[in-house]
Formats: structure tokens, sequence, C-alpha cells
């Protein structure tokens, strides 16, 4: 009897809510009476989230014996396939009709040579990568299609927990599903998931195939694009992560306009600002980061904040933690000027500075290209012990089996070109590599010099 009168009490509750949240209309029985209903809000969001699925190629790690001739013929061995094809299938979301743009997830395509969308009227069509962001998980594909629908996007920095949310998508291949819940927490951070985290945690069920696909609101605005669940078996246990909108939206725009996103840096290290270090400085409330560091030159340096500064806000928006910070200004275009409001010496000040570009001292291959997967680069500049007067990048390792070594790359190798372009910053290399095709390198190895073709 209980469990009734608390569902009874939770079903009071969903109607008034859904009745205030005016996209969902009630519905009318056969009797008369009105029934609570989503229908008509998804008959206009559905149509915006589609089905993808991908197609790509992965190198096989071989054991090195099986490339000897004496020892395959000794043991009478089968040629080895060097490949195997790969497939996925996953969930996007059309957030521009005109141009065809499509949010997903980097892991949705990450490696595929082939991409297809499926739309809720059944239409299939061929899609072309814009560009892709590992740090965040987002993607961005375009398709060319008549007639598309395009979900409004909300403003995800208004989201309360508690409010309610639907999740979109195709859960193993099943094809489009629906389910409802609300939004669990925010802001969540240090899952290892993302190099980026701000998440969205929900307990709209969200399955494999989810990926990629809308977390909207009642009105049928997009909030977020469903990316990861938390889970112990492969299934939904009620934990599941999305994408802030705000976020993804930003990250897009960037591989819109340049397939990639520019990565800011302020030139500061941070840390949370805990009881005992509010208390020690003398702060009244425990909000904010400490800067425990300022880089020499930065424009942290020029724009005057100090060792000590306590960050409150930036642009307007309140600091809770050091994830705050990396997050948004890892976000900021380079140039763009930032607003921070910080404490000296316990009283307000604002200092204003202009976002720089990021320094890369070591970046993982696998970021750079898929070809690259197992190698460390770095770069050797003026702060290098190996500085002779000229800017390089250099192999710091390479992992033995994984696809650089197969290519032939060692550490200790010099990369003084990429696609015939001439690279001496992780930067140049960055800017001369196409994720999608083969890559030739130039290297210097000790005294000599060779090229390698990976593909």
């Amino acid at each position: 009897m209980k469990k009734i009168l608390n569902y009874s009490c939770f079903l009071a509750l969903f109607v008034l809510v859904v009745s205030l949240g005016y996209a969902a209309l009630p519905a009318v029985d056969g009797s008369g009476k009105s029934l609570p209903t989503l229908a008509p809000m998804l008959e206009k969001a559905t149509p915006a989230v589609v089905n993808i699925a991908t197609r790509g190629r992965v190198r096989i790690r071989e054991n090195p014996l099986f490339n000897d001739p004496f020892f395959g013929r000794f043991f009478d061995l089968p040629q080895q396939p060097r490949e195997r094809i790969t497939q996925s299938l996953g969930s996007g979301v059309v957030v521009d009709a005109d141009n065809g743009y499509i949010l997903t997830n980097n892991h949705v395509i990450d490696r595929a040579e082939e991409i297809e969308v499926t739309l809720r009227d059944g239409r299939t069509r061929k899609a072309k990568l814009v560009g892709s962001d590992l740090a965040t998980d987002i993607a961005v594909i375009q398709m060319n299609a008549e007639g598309l629908t395009a979900l409004p996007l909300a403003n995800s920095d208004q989201l309360r927990v508690g409010d309610f949310v639907i999740a979109i998508g195709n859960p193993f291949g099943l094809g489009q599903t629906v389910t409802s819940g609300i939004v669990s927490a925010l802001g969540r951070t240090g899952l290892g998931i993302e190099g980026y985290e701000d998440f969205i945690q929900t307990d709209a069920s969200i399955n494999p195939g989810n990926s990629g696909g809308a977390l909207v609101n009642l009105r049928g605005e997009l909030v977020g694009i469903n990316t990861a669940i938390f889970s112990q078996n492969g299934g939904n246990i009620g934990i599941g992560f999305a994408i802030p909108i705000n976020m993804a939206h930003e990250v897009m725009e960037q591989l819109i306009a340049h397939g990639r996103v520019e990565r800011g840096m302020l030139g500061v290290q941070v840390q949370d600002l805990t009881l005992e270090l509010a208390q020690a400085f003398s702060i009244p409330e425990q909000r904010g980061v400490i800067i425990s560091a300022v880089v020499p030159g930065s424009p942290a340096e020029k724009a005057g904040l100090k060792i000590g500064d306590i960050i409150i806000a930036i642009n307007d928006r309140a600091v809770d933690d050091s994830a705050d910070v990396r997050n948004t200004i890892g976000l900021i275009r380079v140039g763009s000027r930032v607003e921070l409001k910080i404490l000296r010496d316990g009283k307000e000040r604002i200092i204003r500075a202009t976002i720089g570009e990021e320094q890369i001292a070591e970046l993982k291959g696998e970021k750079l290209h898929p070809y690259l997967e197992g190698a460390i680069l770095g770069a050797i500049g003026e702060n290098s012990s190996l500085y002779n007067g000229v800017r390089r990048v250099v192999v710091v390792n390479v992992a033995p089996g994984s696809r650089a070594w197969q290519a032939g790359l060692r550490k200790g190798d010099i990369i003084t070109s990429a696609n015939r372009r001439p690279v001496s910053t992780l930067k140049q290399l960055r800017k001369a590599v196409n994720r999608k095709d083969a890559l030739l390198l130039n290297i210097q190895r000790g005294k000599t010099a060779l090229f390698l073709l990976l593909r």
C-alpha cells in the first residue's frame, strides 16, 4: 500500500511538472480523462536524432616471429591478416539543418573510413567528418539531405538537479529509443573518461549505442550529448553522463571553423581551496581556487596575476574548483579577452588577460593521428636540455608492438617533415597531419635520414 501511495504522489507531481513544461500536452483517454504524455514534444524532437553506422580498418599487432620467412616455412604457418574491418553504431543530433551539421561523440566515428547516417524517416545518407576533438569526445559530421530537422539549443548552465530530461538514441542498434529521468548531478569531473570533464549525470537510461545522442529537456531543447555510463557489467544501472551543450557548442564552432580545437593558455597553476587554506589566507568563504604558480612570460604574468591570488569567477561564471578553470580556459579561443574576478589580500579585483596559445611539451601520438598510436612525441625547445639552437620534434618513446612501432618509429627519432611539410614544433606537426589520410614522415635517426609511410 505504501508503494502505491508513493507512486500516486509521484504521478501527481509529474503531471504538475509536465503541465508546467508546456511542450508536453495532455492526452485524453476513452473516458475523457486527461493523461500526461511527452508525445507532442517528442514528435518534434526525435526527427533531429539520427543513427550513425561506421566502417573502418585497424592494423593487427603482429608477433615479429610471424614475419620471419624461415619460422613461417618451418612451422607451415598460414598467412596472417594485417588488418581487420571494424564497425560501430552510435547516435547523433542535427544542430544545423541548413548546413547538415550533426553533433556526435569522437569515439563513435574514431578511425572511421565510411560514415552512414540514417534519419528518423528511414533515409540513409553518407556523411563526412568535419572535425573531432579527443579531449572532449566531441565530433562534427556533415550530411547532404533536404528536409532536415534541427534541435534548438538550451542554456545548459541553467540546468538544475531534479530537472526532468529525456535521452534519445540508438541503444544496441535496436533503432531510435526514448528514455526519461532527471538530472542527478551537475559538474561531474575526475572520472577519467575525457580530458575535459563537466558532465551532466542522469538516471535516464543510456546504453551502448546511445553515445552521441540527445539529452533534451521538457521543451524539446538540447541540453547535452549522451556520452558514457558508469557500469560494472556493461548495462545501465541509472548512472549516465552527458556533455553539456554549452561546452559541446563551443567545441563545435571551433571544429567547423578550423577542423580542430585551438586551445588557449592562461599560464597559471591552480589548486582547490580547502577549508584549511581558506583559513590560512583569511578568506571567510571557501570558494574559488588559489594560484600556486605563474608561468614566466605567460598571459597571466603580463596581466598581473600573482601567486596567492584567489580566482572566484571567470567571465562572470563562478569558479568552484580547478576543473572549472581548466574547462573554461581550455575552450576559450586563442587571442580572446578574459575577465577574472580575484581576491587579493581579502579584496576583490578584476583582472583582464588575453588568452595565449597552449604550449605543449609532450603529446600522445594518437591525438595527432591513429597511425601514431603508441608513440610519445616531445618538443625540443629553449627550455629543453637537448636544445642546441634548433627547435625539433622528437619521438620520446614508442610502445613495442604498437602501430607506431610496427610502422618503424623508434625512440630518439627526430621528425623533420610530415606530408612533405617541414616541422620543428608540435604545433607545425599538428597542422601538417590529416587524420583521415596516410602519413609520410621524414625522420633523422642518428647520422641517417629516411622516409616512413604510415598507413
